[in-house]
C-alpha cells in the first residue's frame, strides 16, 4: 500500500501528524500532493512536551517536516477493501491478464508472426 494513495483516499478524515521537531497536529486532512505536503483544517496543535495546546483554523505542512502520520484503523481497513475490490474487478475484466496473447497476429521480437505466420525474410 503506497502512502500517497492512502492519504488521497482519506481526504476529509481526521488524522494525527507528528513533526520531526516533536509537535503533533490533530485535524482533518484537506489535501496532499506528491511530495507529501499536506493541508489540514480544524487543527489542535500540541508542543513537543504535550504541555501547551492551541487551535488553528487551517495549516500547510511541508512533507520534509513530517515524522509520521496516523489515522483510524477503520480508514486503513476500508482502503484495503477498496483496493482488493479494484484488483478483483481488473482481474476479471482482463481474464487474469492473459488477453494479450489471444489478440491475433502480433509479431514477436524476431519479426516473425506469432501464430502460424511466416516472416517476409527469405530463409537460407
Amino acid at each position: 500500500m503506497l502512502p500517497l494513495f492512502l492519504l488521497n483516499s482519506v481526504k476529509g478524515q481526521p488524522i494525527m501528524v507528528e513533526l520531526k521537531r516533536g509537535e503533533t497536529l490533530n485535524g482533518t486532512l484537506t489535501n496532499c500532493d506528491s511530495w507529501m505536503n499536506i493541508t489540514m483544517k480544524d487543527i489542535v496543535v500540541s508542543d513537543a512536551h504535550g504541555e501547551n495546546f492551541y487551535k488553528l483554523k487551517s495549516t500547510y505542512v511541508k512533507g520534509i517536516h513530517i515524522k509520521y502520520i496516523t489515522m483510524s484503523n477503520d480508514l486503513i481497513d476500508k482502503f484495503r477493501e477498496e483496493q482488493l475490490k479494484e484488483r478483483e474487478y481488473y482481474r476479471h475484466r482482463n481474464n487474469g491478464g492473459n488477453n494479450y496473447q489471444r489478440r491475433g497476429n502480433r509479431r514477436n521480437y524476431n519479426g516473425n508472426q506469432r501464430y502460424g505466420g511466416h516472416s517476409n525474410r527469405s530463409q537460407a
